[in-house]
């Protein structure tokens, strides 16, 4: 990754760990990305913007695997996934051979903008949900 993109993921991750997702998670009806920490064991939850299409739930990475829930995924890949205010569970897989910029377009388009607008190493995650 070069300097730039370096620092443009650090500037974004911190805006997001500390003002943008400490305020979504509190929001009834966003869809939360739910992993646990692969150093404390504890259950970490991540505001996203995906798509759920029949057994599956689709997310885009904008920061690959750099991102914290991503990390986490390939340390355990059993997560949650709250969508319409209900949790389901599920096993994530990483797709690094998907075409995220077309998955882009099947998302959802303000979050889908921004993860093109910010994200620096798009990375596709599916999960298959269990119930």
């Amino acid at each position: 990754m070069s300097g730039r993109a370096d620092l443009k993921q650090r500037v974004v991750t911190r805006f997001q760990r500390y003002v943008a997702n400490p305020l979504n998670r509190r929001l009834p009806f966003q869809t939360l990305l739910e992993t646990t920490g692969r150093v404390s064991g504890e259950p970490r939850r991540t505001p996203v913007g995906g798509r759920r299409a029949g057994e599956s739930f689709w997310i885009v990475s904008e920061f690959g695997r750099k991102s914290q829930y991503v990390r986490n995924i390939q340390a355990d890949p059993r997560v949650r996934v709250r969508v319409a205010g209900r949790w389901h569970h599920g096993t994530a897989h990483l797709l690094p051979d998907d075409d995220a910029v077309a998955r882009l377009r099947s998302l959802p388009r303000f979050n889908s903008a921004a993860v093109r607008a910010f994200g620096t190493d798009l990375l596709t995650v599916r999960v298959d949900l269990t119930d």
